[in-house]
């Protein structure tokens, strides 16, 4: 009996993976894994291609209060406004609310539970999670962003 349970759970931890880069959907910008390598950073198409997360408080942009739009570093699509950030003190650049369309979202398992992950609509990158714990005074919503997967543009 107890393999029978390891067995289990070794399938269910490793089978357990966002779904949104797995899936068959076809994005407006679509590349081989090689054009996105020859493309990103090392740490870029970790976070981006694999759903990597980058180290807590080690993003330039976690401190950004400059006025501006977040963009996807792969593809440029606008995916937050410097209005909607704020910071949350958890070491990851943090909004609100997402640009409306540009962000899509789906169910990651990887911890073991389920989380609500955020991906580029256009080119399917890997943004970060969104979480019930913002600001109560506008949307209540965290939108936890690895800052590598983005790139600020000043207004």
């Amino acid at each position: 009996m107890k393999k029978i349970f390891i067995v289990a759970l070794t399938f269910f931890f490793f089978n357990c993976k966002g779904n949104a880069q797995k899936e068959n959907k076809t994005y407006k910008i679509s590349k081989t894994e090689a054009e996105w390598k020859s493309e990103l950073t090392d740490m870029e198409f970790y976070v981006l291609r694999k759903a990597g997360t980058e180290r807590a408080f080690s993003s330039a942009l976690n401190k950004n209060d400059n006025k501006g739009v977040y963009t996807c570093k792969a593809c440029n699509t606008p995916l937050f406004k410097s209005e909607n950030k704020f910071d949350s003190g958890t070491g990851w650049p943090s909004f609100d609310q997402e640009i409306k369309g540009n962000v899509e979202f789906s169910t990651d398992y990887d911890l073991g539970y389920a989380r609500t992950e955020e991906h580029c609509a256009t080119c399917g990158g890997h943004l970060g999670h969104v979480f019930n714990d913002g600001p109560r005074k506008t949307t209540g919503k965290r939108h936890c962003i690895n800052g590598v997967a983005l790139k600020f543009i000043a207004n």
